[in-house]
């Protein structure tokens, strides 16, 4: 009755304000007379709504939104393409910004280069991309571990310092060859030389900090060493680059020393004032619930007034907002939330905005004649030998070892994002020519690109390779299982479902529990609070269930790749996953979706080209665990969970020859477990094979109480109501789900196995 009340209220009220509305609009209009209110004519509607479209689309607003839309789709697909083939996701969207500008887009196609780009907006984008790179400098501040710089910085300065000096004086001796004919007119060969110098020296921390997380080795005293190499690198670089910015603006050295003594007042001033003051809030607003908006302002003002007074005093806004990140409170916990709010907007959305800005400020066409590939060759040659040679000489002289030495030098050599940000500066000063900005931008592609080649090769030298797996359980003669979670309350289940397989053959078993985690969503000073924080609820699970468990943790660039090839290299007899949930389940937009990314998902593409797959293969699980099931070479078990807690009463459908591999897990788990198991057989499956029936006898005679068979074709909701868990094969899983059995609604959590 209360439905129809509201129903007629609803229709009463709005029905009436409406002809209310309407009357008063139809009297209105004889208030126009003599107003000489213009009515269009002439035209007719459809000319009005196509003339009003194109104003819409050429407003400023919308070809900004439409350059960023562009912008984040083109680097999110180079940035895949680049994971795929083992190289950050930097590089691609690095590149996403040259394909997008001259060198390609407006080579082929000037015409929607230039309605995308018009010059007239290239002001909106290059403001709104250094906005995106003040809060990234912030982020890239925050994660440099200073305590860590105070441990260890004896070894690590020289190596750094050494990286820096070598290159820097490279990079000054070749200004000195190539000034007359690329240097801008007007520019002093001492501001040129500068920049070439301090553009040679710099690394990107953290590129060459993901590398190390990717590889496994920042754990080993050689991670340790070059992470702090790269940390004083970035400390000294830029305050370097803040004196040659001084330098550049002032026109010469004595000038410049008022800029350079500011600049010192100013980091005094941090250091010893605002830092303190900052540690006091940090101290007492350190969690999540106590870091209020006013709080958070607090620090974000204080990013905004530093790259402001920076930027006033003339060493440049950047070195203000990584000399504000550097100075926050040294707490891990509290770094961590003050960077989740400002790196997914800063990384994802307007960062991608400079790469694009410096695209188009890099014009490859332009370095069309051979002596200018010489030169760009010349600068690569350069930019190598004074990193990489340079820092592994350091490190050989400091004590490392030849390979650990080469390594540094590989890593040290690693130039990515802070290239170009030193690069741009350059240009925007008058520094440096089109020409050179496009030979200095090939080379910070190039630098970063061979990073991971270069090691793989050291590896192969020294006949070492990137431990994936621990040796121990590479080589160890036991029956493994891999559990690989992602969330860390459902890991439990498949901790329960593992020691049910194994529970009475712990020395002769080894469960291995891993999780990955995006390197980009990892930072140097809480890495190990990530991995602990990550694995405490399975160990506690753990130690109730009294089973041994190895923990593997990494970081990883392409999760999926690095699970299956993980899985493999460790010889595994089972892995089992947990079912993720597809992003376009349950909406019209989905249904839509889940079509047409069968066709446009680059991996299933892929899979159809080298024939793995039929592209319309019925596959009922989301992305990853397709991947999994595609591509890995030992039995999956994908456990869809429905709070399972025990593994007391199971049942098992046969329903084909196939299927007979499920009654190996089941003798397991009625062994180690205890389970009571009922055979199923729908279609008279175990009667009509005499390996299965006698096999599921073997275990009848061992253990009678524990066996039962069922032969109906529909499972009872009183029966399944009793079950904890059906296991059944991949190939039977996917008839069910095809055949929509009304029954499936009411099944407890599913165990289903790829042998």
């Amino acid at each position: 009755m209360k439905n129809y009340k509201n129903t007629i209220f609803y229709i009463t009220i709005t029905g009436s304000f409406s002809l209310l509305i309407y009357w008063i609009l139809t009297q209105g209009k004889a208030l126009e007379h003599g107003r000489n209110v213009v009515i269009p004519n002439g035209k007719g509607q459809w000319e009005e709504f196509l003339l009003s479209m194109v104003h819409n689309l050429s407003h400023p607003l919308a070809i900004l939104l439409a350059q960023i839309i562009t912008i984040i789709l083109v680097a999110r697909f180079f940035g895949w393409i680049f994971r795929k083939i083992g190289q950050p996701s930097v590089i691609g969207e690095m590149i996403a910004g040259i394909v997008l500008g001259p060198s390609l887009m407006g080579l082929y196609f000037p015409e929607f280069s230039t309605t995308l780009f018009p010059t007239a907006s290239l002001g909106n984008l290059q403001f709104l991309s250094q906005i995106g790179l003040i809060l990234f400098m912030f982020v890239i501040g925050m994660e440099l571990d200073l305590k860590a710089l105070k441990n260890k910085a004896n070894d690590a300065v020289v190596i750094s310092h050494a990286s820096i000096i070598f290159p820097f004086t490279l990079g000054i001796g070749l200004a000195y060859y190539i000034y007359n004919q690329f240097a801008p007119q007007g520019v002093e060969f001492a501001s040129f030389a500068l920049f070439l110098g301090i553009a040679m020296s710099i690394t990107a921390f953290p590129v060459l900090a993901r590398i190390v997380q990717e590889r496994g080795i920042h754990k080993t005293r050689l991670g340790t060493i070059v992470i702090t190499c790269a940390a004083a690198d970035d400390i000294t670089a830029w305050c370097i680059l803040a004196a040659v910015i001084a330098i550049v603006k002032a026109g010469s050295f004595v000038s410049s020393i008022y800029i350079i003594a500011m600049a010192i007042a100013y980091v005094f001033l941090m250091l010893k004032i605002v830092r303190p003051f900052l540690e006091r809030v940090g101290t007492l607003k350190n969690s999540r619930s106590s870091l209020s908006k006013p709080v958070v302002a607090i620090f974000l003002l204080t990013l905004i007034i530093s790259a402001y007074a920076t930027e006033v005093i003339g060493i440049h806004a950047l070195f203000g907002a990584f000399m504000a990140g550097a100075i926050m409170p040294d707490n891990a916990k509290f770094r961590s939330i003050i960077i989740e709010k400002v790196e997914d907007v800063s990384v994802i959305l307007l960062l991608p905005l400079f790469f694009v800005f410096t695209g188009l400020r890099t014009q490859i066409n332009a370095i069309n004649d051979p002596y200018l590939w010489k030169v760009t060759g010349l600068i690569v040659l350069v930019a190598v030998v004074g990193k990489f040679v340079g820092s592994a000489v350091a490190a050989k002289f400091v004590g490392q070892s030849w390979r650990d030495s080469l390594t540094i030098g590989a890593l040290m050599n690693t130039r990515g994002l802070m290239e170009l940000v030193v690069l741009n500066i350059g240009y925007d000063l008058g520094v440096l020519s089109t020409e050179i900005f496009t030979m200095m931008v090939i080379m910070a592609l190039l630098t970063t690109f061979m990073t991971g080649p270069a090691l793989d090769l050291i590896n192969y030298i020294f006949k070492t390779k990137d431990a994936l797996v621990p040796e121990e359980i590479k080589t160890a003669a036991k029956y493994k299982i891999l559990i690989s979670f992602g969330n860390s309350e459902r890991a439990k289940s498949l901790l329960r479902l593992a020691n049910s397989f194994v529970r009475k053959e712990n020395r002769e078993s080894v469960v291995t529990a891993m999780h990955l985690t995006l390197s980009n969503e990892l930072h140097t000073f809480d890495l190990e609070e990530q991995e602990k924080k990550s694995f405490a609820p399975l160990l506690s699970e753990a130690e109730v269930l009294d089973q041994q468990l190895v923990t593997l943790f990494k970081a990883s660039n392409d999760i999926d790749s690095d699970i299956i090839e993980i899985a493999n290299h460790g010889e595994y007899d089972l892995l089992l996953v947990g079912l993720g949930q597809s992003i376009f389940e349950g909406t019209l937009l989905g249904k839509v979706l889940g079509y047409t990314t069968r066709i446009i998902n680059p991996d299933r593409l892929i899979d159809k080209f080298i024939g793995k797959e039929g592209l319309f293969e019925n596959s009922p699980f989301d992305e990853r665990t397709r991947q999994i099931v595609a591509k890995s070479k030992m039995p999956v078990g994908i456990l869809v969970d429905k709070n399972l807690e025990n593994l007391n009463h199971i049942f098992v459908p046969i329903f084909n020859n196939d299927d007979a591999f499920l009654v190996d897990y089941a003798r397991k788990l009625v062994f180690n477990n205890d389970s009571h198991i009922t055979f199923v057989d729908p279609n008279d499956a175990i009667q009509g094979n005499s390996d299965i029936s006698e096999n599921i006898s073997e275990i009848k005679n061992d253990m009678p109480a524990n066996i039962k068979m069922m032969e109906e074709r529909t499972m009872k909701k009183e029966f399944l109501a009793k079950q904890d868990i059906m296991l059944i094969s991949l190939e039977s899983w996917k008839k069910l789900i095809n055949s929509q059995s009304i029954w499936l609604s009411n099944i407890p959590s599913v165990l289903i196995i790829k042998p």
